[in-house]
């Protein structure tokens, strides 16, 4: 087994890098990453949310330089756990997420993470299902790119069931492969609506396997026998839109959800969007009945004490 620390992040893809680490097929690799940011701790105050360097958002821990890796090939990442440090944030940063031009004050909500528990409020508490946010392999083009689009190397994906028991499988573009995960959330809904999951350090443990077919895109499978997310098993209170545009329909039942959590819950608008980008699943209903969509929001009722 291998340890990779967290002291030299890079928050961009560039097939240039030098990898930190060179393994075989079939190792397992410990990787320690930072919260989403690099920016936040446990006691960051919300102004802090409106000074962010967005140069240093998704600091990543690798590359990873995976042995007998070429083009051509894929790589599988056997996802083997993920711990949590005991806290994750989440926040309201004005002019991003679904409803970013509805707020102008940022607001940040800070967790405490108890064994499979995020703590939001007392009466609250968002099932710990860990992933990272981002993972993903070199590009094939030289040069540096950003990390908030997701890409062919698939990278910021945000995708909430690539949990432990999870094979992920990527496209090899470079020699070696040159594997880097970060941005991991200790939980979140379907859609990310605010912007923010539940964004924490966590330490990251992965086997890696080499496949001589390509596979054209990320793919993935999820772990047998367990419902896809804890937080569903008990029902869902759901909000729906409709038109004939997916974007405005998300947009408005989302604030359907907000008007439902501020008047269920008593909770203000900043903490409503907050426990939506945690929790809430945005889901397409219906895509067929020209000319209007359905989108609705699902709350799970779980979550709720």
């Amino acid at each position: 087994m291998f340890h990779l620390d967290n002291n030299e992040p890079h928050a961009f893809w560039d097939n240039s890098l030098v990898p930190r680490l060179s393994i075989n097929p079939g190792d397992t690799v410990v990787l320690e990453t930072l919260e989403g940011t690099g920016q936040i701790s446990a006691s960051t105050g919300s102004e802090k949310l409106a000074a962010l360097d967005p140069s240093l958002i998704h600091p990543l821990t690798g590359p990873v330089y995976v042995n007998g890796a070429v083009p051509g090939e894929t790589l599988e990442i056997e996802v083997l756990s993920l711990e949590h440090h005991g806290w994750g944030w989440n926040g309201v940063i004005p002019g991003f997420g679904l409803l970013g031009r509805q707020f102008e004050t940022p607001h940040i909500q800070h967790y405490e993470l108890v064994g499979d528990d995020c703590h939001f409020r007392d009466d609250i508490r968002v099932p710990y299902e860990p992933f990272c946010g981002v993972m993903g392999v070199a590009p094939a083009e030289r040069g540096r790119f950003d990390t908030h689009p997701p890409r062919a190397n698939a990278g910021n994906v945000d995708i909430r069931h690539l949990t432990p028991g999870t094979r992920v499988y990527l496209p090899i573009f470079v020699e070696g492969a040159l594997f880097s995960c970060g941005d991991c959330h200790a939980a979140q809904g379907d859609g990310e609506v605010c912007g923010t999951g539940i964004e924490t350090p966590m330490t990251v443990t992965l086997r890696f396997h080499l496949h001589k077919r390509r596979t054209p895109e990320l793919r993935f499978l999820t772990a047998p026998a367990q419902p896809l997310t804890r937080a569903g098993q008990a029902g869902y209170f759901a909000t729906s839109a409709h038109g004939p545009d997916l974007f405005v329909n998300a947009e408005t039942a989302l604030r359907y959800m907000l008007d439902h959590l501020i008047e269920t819950y008593d909770l203000t608008q900043e903490e409503a969007y907050c426990l939506s980008g945690a929790a809430v699943d945005l889901r397409i209903s219906e895509i067929v009945n020209a000319p209007n969509w359905i989108v609705s929001a699902y709350l799970p009722l779980a979550i709720f004490r």
